[in-house]
């Protein structure tokens, strides 16, 4: 081996440093062996009192009881003997059954070709799912049934986003092709079916993300009726259109482009109103908000800004400056509240009164993408590069995580949530890039209940 040519001072060092990091993987190790032993002098306990628990390594599942309430009573006894520097390693072994209890899977969707980026929930009757995926399409789904309503092939490129009109049956999607369409829909939702049998045996080892390219299960959208013409083309974009919105109303639009701008229309000209520059990179998403002429675009130079129209004389903005990576995407809150998530693995919540710094922030251990906070709890919805979907209330506090294992859950990386509260329920649907659409029932009064 060649002599090494660093300095002995600096190499010296280098070694030093190395040496260090080697005592400090020891430690925990030790302290990972010391903490198994307690979790099986715990077991044993829990054993004797005539408790059972599956999985017998604690060390690769999670531990169950019979009750939620032994579950509940274990992950306490770990957390207050542990809850220093091993906090992180005993959260890993919190028992899961809890979590399927709180949010339970309620349908799938699928019949895209490629992955999908976006999805919606109509606002009008008959309340349907949109997608929007990256094989040029735009899905509508029956909620209840899963079958594939309506298909939307009007656009030349990926659909990256989808939103529904206010009061009417129209659509808009922005597209990879450089344009954002509105277009009409008529469905009719199909007769409800009993419910699957949950207990039938499923074939694990079958990977949706697997299937070859143009292999669809169920109604492809093939069988379904196609629109395949927009009512109106907003065209003045230079660069893929990656979101749009509709304003309170629904008589303007605002569409969020790699091209660093973001334009606002009218719906009846197709004219843009207003162009809204100052970001320094591509722009990733934008939202509206649910009451008030106020928009929020979020873009790659790390911040995000709020546009304000309430005063048609005056249109301010107000520029956000608190990740460090990617802002993926913004969203309003019923009130006067901001969520912001973040390529940097954080999610931040702000108030609009006080903009300077945010009055939560949730620390990941995955890159967020699109966000959703529900209407009535404002519970938002966090979708990660890694797969899983987490929720939190407003104050950062963590709530649930969904299930996610060979039979349930997604494949690949989770784009988008969406939080459906009609008729006393909470659904909430998330899409990735595993070509399907899942629908959640998420107990609320449970889930608070456990906080």
């Amino acid at each position: 081996m060649e002599d090494s040519k660093l300095p002995l001072a600096l190499r010296s060092n280098l070694l030093d440093l190395f040496g260090q990091i080697e005592r400090e993987f020891e430690n925990l190790y030790i302290e990972n062996l010391e903490l198994r032993r307690e979790i099986d002098s715990l077991n044993e306990r829990l054993t004797g009192d005539g408790q059972t628990i599956e999985g017998g390594d604690p060390t690769k599942g999670a531990l169950k009881t019979k009750a939620s309430h032994s579950t509940s009573q274990l992950s306490q006894k770990l957390k207050t003997t542990y809850k220093a520097s091993t906090s992180k390693i005993v959260s890993s072994f919190k028992a899961t059954t809890g979590s399927r209890a709180l949010c339970q899977l309620l349908k799938e969707y699928v019949g895209h070709r490629d992955g999908i980026w976006d999805l919606s929930i109509t606002r009008t009757q008959p309340v349907v799912l949109g997608t929007a995926s990256a094989d040029h399409s735009a899905l509508l789904w029956s909620i209840e049934t899963g079958k594939c309503l309506l298909r939307y092939a009007g656009h030349a490129g990926s659909v990256n986003s989808i939103k529904f009109h206010p009061t009417e049956q129209m659509a808009l999607t922005a597209s990879g092709d450089q344009t954002a369409h509105i277009w009409r829909y008529m469905v009719q939702l199909p007769a409800p079916q009993p419910p699957p049998d949950v207990s039938a045996p499923c074939d694990e080892d079958q990977d949706s993300s697997d299937r070859e390219e143009g292999e669809v299960d169920g109604e492809g959208p093939c069988e379904v009726p196609t629109v395949r013409v927009a009512t109106a083309t907003l065209k003045s974009h230079q660069g893929v259109v990656i979101a749009a919105d509709w304003l309170v109303g629904g008589r303007q639009v605002v569409t969020a482009s790699w091209d660093r701008a973001a334009n606002l229309y009218e719906v009846e000209t197709s004219e843009v109103v207003h162009s809204l520059t100052g970001h320094d990179q591509e722009l990733t998403h934008c939202c509206t908000h649910p009451t008030q002429r106020l928009v929020v675009t979020s873009s790659r130079d790390t911040t995000f800004r709020l546009w304000d129209f309430r005063d048609p004389s005056i249109h301010s903005v107000n520029v956000f400056q608190g990740h460090t990576d990617t802002v993926t995407s913004a969203v309003f809150t019923v009130g006067d509240n901001v969520v912001s998530g973040s390529d940097d693995r954080t999610v931040k919540v702000w108030d609009l009164k006080n903009m300077r710094s945010p009055i939560a922030t949730i620390r990941t251990d995955s890159a967020v993408n699109r966000i959703s906070v529900s209407a009535n709890q404002r519970i938002i919805a966090l979708p990660h590069d890694n797969r899983q979907v987490r929720l939190f209330d407003m104050s950062g506090v963590r709530l649930a995580r969904l299930p996610r294992s060979n039979r349930m859950g997604h494949r690949r990386m989770v784009c988008c949530t969406a939080w459906n509260e009609e008729n006393q329920s909470c659904n909430l649907f998330t899409c990735g890039f595993d070509r399907q659409a899942i629908g959640w029932n998420i107990n609320i009064p449970a889930l608070l209940q456990e906080k």
